[in-house]
């Protein structure tokens, strides 16, 4: 069993996360209008998963602002940050916050990508959330980069994540 840290307490999570070199699975989400979306929907894109627990927290909303900054003068890219949240609540921090270059992705229908990308958390406080990861994935849907991060509260490796998407464009 996997495990990464919540405050410095150990917490397992469903498994191993899919590894850089492997292939990237299709995984439905709900979009801010409910409508439903998947990740086959952005063929030809690379595309940035980023894994959170709730866009309602300091840490998953200062990586989700820094990864729209960030990407905003890249072109083929594609972010998609992916919560339970419901659809209503991320599209709200979106507005709020002025994320245009991030698409929301509400896995609470389907819990299609935190059961198929192992990221869901088993125990603890968070228990059924998502743990934090960033996947790098390619145009063809291979995972070319991929950050389970160690400790719930902390942020992703930004230098190393856009490295990888540099890498792509």
């Amino acid at each position: 069993m996997t495990t990464v840290n919540l405050k410095g307490s150990p917490v397992a999570i469903k498994g191993e996360i899919p590894a850089a070199n492997t292939s990237a699975e299709n995984f439905s989400f709900v979009k801010a209008d409910l409508s439903e979306a998947s990740l086959d929907d952005f063929g030809g894109k690379v595309k940035v998963l980023l894994a959170v627990p709730s866009l309602d927290t300091g840490v998953c909303a200062i990586e989700t602002k820094r990864f729209n900054e960030e990407l905003s003068t890249m072109d083929g890219v594609e972010a998609i940050v992916i919560s339970k949240d419901l659809p209503f609540a991320m599209n709200r921090f979106c507005e709020t916050n002025g994320i245009e270059n991030v698409t929301s992705a509400s896995d609470f229908r389907y819990n299609s990508f935190t059961q198929q990308y192992n990221t869901e958390i088993l125990e603890g406080p968070l228990k059924g959330l998502s743990s934090r990861a960033v996947f790098v994935v390619d145009q063809n849907n291979q995972i070319t980069y991929s950050e389970l991060v160690p400790e719930i509260t902390q942020e992703p490796n930004y230098e190393a994540a856009l490295a990888a998407i540099n890498d792509l464009i």
